[in-house]
């Protein structure tokens, strides 16, 4: 691929602000959306184990309608987090966004439908299993394929994006052009690591799950200390597979010995001994943060240095600078998402840890956050139409 076809199909407007930071942003939003791919692959599957268990472990009868809840919130927040990293990624990445959408539109255009299907035949599995202990087990499996079918969909439109040098080989193979949108591509060993991650990643959730009802009266100890030893055991053996693949992955690329991927191995490590240990599940899950983070750096590592070699750098990428966008989007970013995420978690902090049912008018702290959180989307709605219908009649009269 010439570097001039590549740099011929960038936006000629430019970018609103400076690259680098949309290039933080993905990294940021991709390790956050990961985050809650990997928990809902990891507690949907661990929760059809659980339909064959609950009737006849009481153990089994209380973990797994919180796993098939914590799967069905999982999905939803994992949705609306995935629309970031693609938008951050089509502003600075545009040749790979609109190339790869056009050689594989069909498996994009059949993803939307795999994904509504899916999630919907979640709802009809969380309902049947409520309904019945142990009911819905051919629906989960179903809806747990068909999701997973719909990450495979994904997986292949991030591998196509990155192969810039097999693009007209993709798009006319053999010298005969095919515009059907089904090309597919896969890399089996990336693919394995980033399942695996799933693993661990529904350990440790255990494991805070566990911690966090400790305090509580109406779940036994001998409950509480199952779950704990169940999250240890995942953590433990999933981190050690995801190890295995990623030193797999990184060889295959070469990059085996780069300084990020050294640092995402010390992580693992370093996640592998507390989570063995778990002391403290809640310092656990902030260093599985950070290796998340590092995970999301590489994989933009590896595209950003495919595309250098070609000659394509985002940080050359012409910038005119849209403050007041700018200054809205950190503003909706920070100040309202902060304030609404720190309600909800406040709410479902103090909801789990209150011994019956929980009155938030009647707290001080949920009902001023609550209250700010209102406020806030008022401000934010008013200003977001006034502005724009601003823009609008001043460009058009």
């Amino acid at each position: 691929m010439d570097a001039s076809v590549l740099l011929a199909l960038r936006d000629p407007a430019g970018v609103p602000f400076y690259p680098v930071v949309f290039q933080v942003l993905y990294i940021l939003t991709w390790a956050l959306h990961a985050a809650f791919v990997l928990l809902a692959l990891g507690s949907m599957g661990l929760s059809i184990v659980g339909t064959f268990k609950q009737k006849n472990d009481s153990t089994w009868k209380i973990l797994t309608p919180h796993l098939i809840q914590t799967g069905k919130i999982s999905i939803s927040i994992l949705i609306v987090l995935g629309v970031a990293p693609l938008l951050f990624t089509q502003v600075i990445y545009d040749p790979n966004w609109y190339v790869a959408n056009t050689l594989s539109g069909m498996c994009v255009f059949i993803f939307i439908y795999t994904l509504l299907v899916g999630y919907s035949m979640y709802y009809w599995y969380y309902y049947a299993n409520k309904k019945t202990e142990g009911g819905g087990k051919l629906i989960g499996i179903i809806s747990f394929l068909i999701l997973v079918f719909a990450g495979l969909l994904m997986h292949n439109f991030a591998v196509t994006s990155i192969m810039p040098n097999d693009w007209m080989n993709m798009y006319a193979p053999n010298g005969v052009v095919d515009n059907s949108g089904w090309t597919f591509n896969m890399n089996i060993v990336r693919l394995v690591f980033m399942v695996s991650l799933a693993i661990p990643v529904v350990g440790i959730f255990l494991q805070n799950y566990s911690r966090f009802l400790s305090t509580r009266e109406d779940f036994s100890e001998e409950f509480v200390s199952y779950t704990a030893s169940l999250g240890t055991k995942l953590g433990v053996v999933g981190l050690l597979i995801s190890a295995l693949a990623f030193v797999a992955w990184m060889m295959q690329i070469g990059y085996l010995m780069n300084p990020l991927s050294l640092a995402i191995i010390v992580g693992v490590v370093i996640l592998l001994v507390m989570v063995f240990l778990n002391k403290n599940s809640y310092i656990t899950t902030g260093i599985l943060v950070v290796v998340a983070l590092l995970i999301s750096g590489m994989r933009e590592l590896i595209r950003f240095d495919i595309m250098s070699n070609l000659g394509y750098s985002i940080y050359d990428y012409p910038v005119n600078l849209e403050i007041p966008t700018i200054t809205m989007f950190l503003l909706t970013f920070l100040v309202l998402g902060g304030v609404g995420v720190a309600y909800l978690l406040t709410m479902a902090w103090k909801v789990g840890k209150t011994q019956g049912i929980f009155d938030g008018s009647k707290d001080k702290a949920v009902t001023r956050l609550g209250n700010y959180t209102l406020t806030i989307m008022v401000v934010w709605m008013v200003i977001y139409f006034a502005w724009g219908m601003t823009i609008l009649f001043s460009n058009t009269l």
